[in-house]
């Protein structure tokens, strides 16, 4: 996987490449899933959500720019995955999932392969985490319309929030800068994921 969907392709940094390589994707699918958990692609986990494919969750985490000292926010836990990379490359990281069942598989899966100090919680992950604010970077998993203001707001200064944008078939994922001037978009690729649920996201599903 990390080879030739990664490595061959355009991640570079090798922090990330080898958070990618440590991480037993395996345990973070549903059991009848895991011989395909190495494929390049998205897979269902329930709740009509999906774990990324290994490339996006790559790129996410790459845009991040973490060096390791950063306090992190995941916004869309899903079954735990990309906060488990994150935990590899980060001081701390709290992720939200507002599906509380999925909030559940991605604490037990956390705990099962050793990431157990990510902190999980359930809620609309859209408003981001006040009480935990303000962080060094924000990474989302699901698409919002625009970008998500409450998640801006709980960035620290220079600190980077890494979001989908657009429709719910189209998106890209912008790289936002918190800035003196305000938010600062340095890099937008094209992407699609699921919708971003909640009060500064898609409504209704």
């Amino acid at each position: 996987m990390v080879q030739r969907q990664l490595r061959e392709r355009d991640i570079t940094d090798e922090r990330v490449l080898a958070a990618m390589e440590r991480v037993p994707r395996e345990l973070f699918v549903p059991a009848d899933l895991r011989e395909h958990a190495y494929k390049d692609a998205a897979l269902p986990i329930g709740g009509g959500q999906t774990i990324s494919q290994p490339y996006m969750v790559a790129r996410i985490c790459e845009a991040l720019a973490l060096t390791g000292r950063e306090r992190v926010l995941d916004v869309g836990s899903g079954s735990g995955y990309q906060a488990a990379v994150i935990a590899e490359l980060a001081a701390e990281v709290d992720t939200i999932e507002r599906i509380p069942e999925l909030a559940e598989v991605a604490r037990a899966n956390l705990t099962a392969a050793g990431y157990d100090r990510v902190r999980v919680h359930i809620g609309d992950g859209t408003r981001g985490l006040p009480e935990r604010a303000p962080f060094d970077a924000i990474a989302v998993a699901a698409a919002a319309p625009e970008l998500p203001q409450a998640l801006y707001d709980q960035l620290e200064p220079r600190g980077r929030l890494v979001v989908p944008v657009g429709r719910r078939r189209v998106q890209r994922l912008e790289v936002v800068v918190r800035s003196p001037e305000g938010p600062a978009i340095v890099r937008s690729v094209p992407c699609r994921f699921v919708p971003l649920v909640g009060e500064q996201g898609f409504n209704g599903g």
